[in-house]
């Protein structure tokens, strides 16, 4: 990737030739921004180290020449390496919060953000809200904004990966956390305290091997081995996660799972379950929930998978 040098003058000019960029290289987006445009103005401005929210009204005033070659270089990274414009800045936005993240965790990009804005509405009665869990938390993102959502409930986030506790430790003390959020290391259920939970919430992994192996190449820098791969059917955590979900909440409790386009093999798996699955505003699909009810109610087939 050539650089442009003195051809380029202002934040407008830069966004318009990344953007181009960006299309020309036929980059994924598929990991945070809509598409090549929103990249451009992200990186752009990260680079400038201005807010995301910049007012475009400023956009015609002219960069320094270091400011030019910070902007290049940030563009350079994601074209020539492929690599995710949130790893390149060190950080991403989860529902209205900043969050650091880098290759130990994924990219916060589910839309189960939209539903903890809501506060589950109209799902949980938010006043009596008291104990959330947050299974496979990775950087800490839904545990957070679920504490931010609701400042009188204890929350907890569990994780597999030391490596992703030690960034969800990170973002905890940003939003100063600490009294309000505990990190559980554990193996799903395995390790985490003994509650009745109001609201249990995951975004585990829940792609299939084959489709891992097929990802585009910016996926590779995500720890997809332990983040991604969920086996050959995708279903590797979600079969064990039902099993004993209906244990550890309350009557009155609800299960939120996001399973993607694994969708129709959790379906098949189990026919009679009677899913409901949510609808996204702003985008995103294959999020079920499940009330302790029905949970319970489906023990039976949960067991037998």
């Amino acid at each position: 990737m050539k650089n442009p040098g003195e051809q380029l003058n202002t934040i407008r000019d830069f966004v318009r030739w990344g953007a181009s960029q960006f299309n020309a290289a036929e980059l994924s987006f598929y990991q945070g921004m809509p598409g090549a445009l929103d990249e451009a103005v992200y990186l752009c401005l990260a680079a400038l180290h201005l807010p995301p929210d910049f007012p475009a009204a400023y956009f015609d005033c002219a960069l320094t020449e270091d400011e030019k070659y910070r902007v290049y270089e940030f563009y350079r990274q994601r074209v020539e390496a492929r690599k995710p414009a949130a790893y390149i800045t060190g950080e991403a936005w989860f529902a209205g919060l900043n969050f650091k993240v880098d290759e130990r965790v994924l990219i916060p990009r589910s839309p189960i953000a939209e539903l903890i804005e809501a506060r589950f509405a109209p799902w949980v009665d938010d006043d009596n809200v008291c104990e959330i869990l947050d299974l496979c938390t990775g950087s800490g993102c839904i545990a957070i904004a679920c504490a931010d959502a609701f400042p009188d409930a204890r929350v907890i986030g569990s994780d597999i990966s030391s490596d992703a506790l030690a960034v969800a430790e990170s973002n905890r003390r940003l939003h100063g956390m600490e009294d309000r959020l505990e990190l559980v290391q554990s193996d799903l259920f395995v390790d985490v305290p003994e509650r009745d939970y109001d609201i249990i919430v995951s975004n585990p992994p829940y792609v299939a091997s084959a489709e891992v192996a097929v990802l585009p190449n910016e996926f590779d820098y995500e720890p997809g081995a332990i983040a991604l791969d969920a086996g050959e059917d995708g279903l590797d955590l979600v079969i064990p996660m039902l099993q004993s979900a209906r244990e550890f909440l309350t009557d009155e409790g609800i299960l939120v799972v996001e399973v993607g386009y694994t969708r129709p093999a959790l379906e098949a798996c189990f026919p009679n379950v009677p899913f409901t699955w949510l609808d996204f505003a702003r985008g995103g699909e294959g999020v079920f929930l499940l009330t302790a009810e029905q949970l319970e109610m489906c023990q039976a087939d949960f067991d037998a998978a």
